[in-house]
């Protein structure tokens, strides 16, 4: 029996030390690649630190202390961090009763026809507003950023992106330049660090209501189930967005919020070697910048160096489809505490709806923004602005321009959904070409606009473009150019006058559109 239990006793003995040697083993093994992931993410973050492309902020969003700068200010691309600001106007357009989250939003031909990524939704489909929203934040689609800018843009991506510019020197963003909604390369399209983590907050402080969808980790369209491409949503403690980026001439862009033990802090990542070397570099900045964020709200503004240059805004109505079947969403949103906004003592302008008309003859409302009294030294806090104010013009001056490239002459896509008509009262300058109209304020009546140049020379080269392929429908209109200013730069829209009534103008505008030239009608 002494044997027996001998041999027992060296049975369970054996088994276990078997099975403590097995969780040992284990246990390393977890350990080891626990401290590869840490060395890894060590090397990608040193390796940002050396790129020459790279740009970087970490900014105390309840006080505005920058906490971390590095080549904040210098001039980059955004890539898609450009959706960013198609969602504010998306969010304000919701907030002032405009359009709706189930608004249709229709697919023009130019939308369609963008590059990857994107829903793949057909010309003349729709989605609804939210399903834009979704598609935006998870997949970035260019296509959904394109057709939600032309909504809100009166039909025109290109003054959607005028509206786009003016909102950001608004807010601020003195230094950023839109040329499209979606982010895909653009030369004259640039941003800084320091801008883009003003509109992160910005996006967080103004729309606490909607903020939530950037948390979205995936969402149902159709058959499909899109998921986000923000890696750190889920799996860094606190991040509840908000935005990648990517193209070669960008680099790999990131814009991640945190808030988390009372703590919240906006980090900016720009111009990344890869994927994992920018993921790698935002979660360091994380780890080491949040510990030192206030958990109090402060008194120091945010992070504006200067007070945001006078803009003239333009709203057009959104462009709404005759008939739509929106396809039904079904959003899958991870669980997140709730939004808080950020404190009320920040000096975002505030919001509030913008003009509905925009330009009329000699006179003209700039509009201006409001800034909170600065209440700390910080040599970052922004200066007080001027109210709203009612300004006499006949002319526009050239304003100082940023350091950004000139953009290039309107495109003339085609877009064959049908045009829409833009009402609207222009203001303009006194031409001084002699193939512009004499008139100051342009042929009254109907008109056909066909693009935006830089300037009027080039904006009647493209008139002249445009009238050698209308044919018989623009046989008697009289090209001009109208002056504009826009983000500090002068621009010119590139127009056709003289039509006796609407039917004439929008059949103008559908000759022009079958020569594949994009253009759309408005009362002058």
């Amino acid at each position: 029996m002494q044997a027996k239990s001998g041999i027992v006793s060296r049975s369970v003995s054996s088994v276990s030390s078997s099975r403590s040697g097995s969780f040992f083993a284990k246990l390393m093994a977890i350990l080891s690649v626990a401290l590869t992931v840490v060395l890894v993410d060590s090397v990608n973050a040193e390796a940002e630190a050396a790129n020459s492309k790279y740009a970087g902020i970490v900014v105390d969003a309840k006080t505005g202390n920058v906490l971390y700068s590095e080549n904040a200010d210098r001039l980059q691309y955004p890539a898609s961090l450009t959706k960013m600001m198609t969602i504010y106007m998306t969010f304000e357009a919701l907030e002032q009763g405009r359009i709706r989250l189930d608004t249709p939003v229709p697919f023009s031909a130019h939308a369609a026809a963008q590059a990857p990524t994107k829903l793949g939704v057909r010309a003349g489909g729709t989605i609804t507003v939210e399903q834009g929203i979704l598609g935006l934040v998870t997949l970035s689609a260019n296509d959904a950023a394109t057709a939600l800018g032309e909504m809100l843009g009166g039909g025109s991506e290109d003054r959607f992106a005028q509206l786009m510019t003016a909102k950001a020197h608004a807010l601020g963003m003195t230094r950023t330049t839109y040329r499209n909604a979606n982010g895909l390369p653009n030369t004259a399209q640039m941003t800084t660090a320091r801008d883009q983590a003003r509109l992160g907050i910005a996006l967080r402080q103004h729309f606490p209501q909607y903020y939530g969808y950037f948390s979205t980790r995936a969402f149902k369209f159709g058959t499909r189930t899109i998921r986000s491409h923000n890696r750190l949503v889920g799996s860094v403690r606190g991040v509840d967005g908000i935005k990648t980026g990517y193209t070669r001439a960008a680099g790999f862009n990131l814009v991640s919020s945190v808030q988390v033990d009372g703590k919240s802090i906006v980090g900016v990542v720009l111009g990344g070697a890869s994927t994992p070397a920018r993921d790698a570099q935002m979660r360091n900045l994380i780890a080491t910048y949040l510990p030192k964020a206030s958990s109090r709200g402060g008194s120091s503004a945010l992070i504006a160096q200067a007070a945001p240059a006078p803009a003239m805004i333009e709203t057009p109505a959104p462009v709404m489809p005759q008939k739509a079947q929106p396809q039904v969403a079904k959003t899958i949103i991870a669980a997140q505490p709730p939004v808080a906004a950020a404190a009320a003592d920040l000096s975002l302008p505030h919001k509030g709806p913008l003009p509905d008309a925009r330009y009329q003859v000699a006179e003209t409302e700039v509009a201006y923004t409001e800034t909170a009294q600065p209440k700390s030294d910080n040599p970052l806090v922004a200066q007080p602005m001027p109210a709203p104010t009612k300004v006499k013009t006949t002319t526009f001056k050239k304003q100082a321009s940023l350091a950004v490239p000139k953009p290039a002459p309107a495109s003339t896509q085609p877009e064959p959904a049908d045009t829409a008509v833009d009402n609207v009262t222009t203001a303009s300058t006194t031409p001084t070409s002699a193939k512009v109209a004499s008139s100051s304020n342009g042929p009254s009546g109907w008109v056909v606009q066909v693009g935006v140049s830089p300037s009027r020379q080039l904006a009647m080269d493209l008139l002249e473009s445009a009238k050698s392929k209308g044919g018989k429908a623009l046989a008697s209109a009289k090209p001009f150019a109208v002056a504009y200013a826009a983000g500090g730069d002068e621009l010119y829209r590139a127009r056709f006058g003289g039509f006796d009534d609407q039917r004439d103008a929008v059949n103008a505008c559908k000759a022009l559109k079958k020569a594949g030239i994009k253009c759309w009608a408005a009362a002058q």
